[in-house]
């Protein structure tokens, strides 16, 4: 039964696990964002307390 053997089934498992960790990272970060976030002011908003009628 060949499957008990796991020296070949190891490599390849290690092999295409490098191949993923490699390939799959550099291809997600080369796409980019349709519509690129706009920086948010640096001034802060005028917060007021709020009266609880109780």
């Amino acid at each position: 039964m060949p499957q008990l053997n796991p020296g070949p089934w190891f490599a390849i498992l290690v092999f295409l696990w490098m191949v993923f960790i490699v390939t799959i990272p550099t291809k997600i970060l080369n796409h980019t964002t349709p519509n690129e976030p706009t920086p948010v002011s640096a001034e802060k908003h005028k917060t007021e307390s709020w009266d609880w009628p109780w």
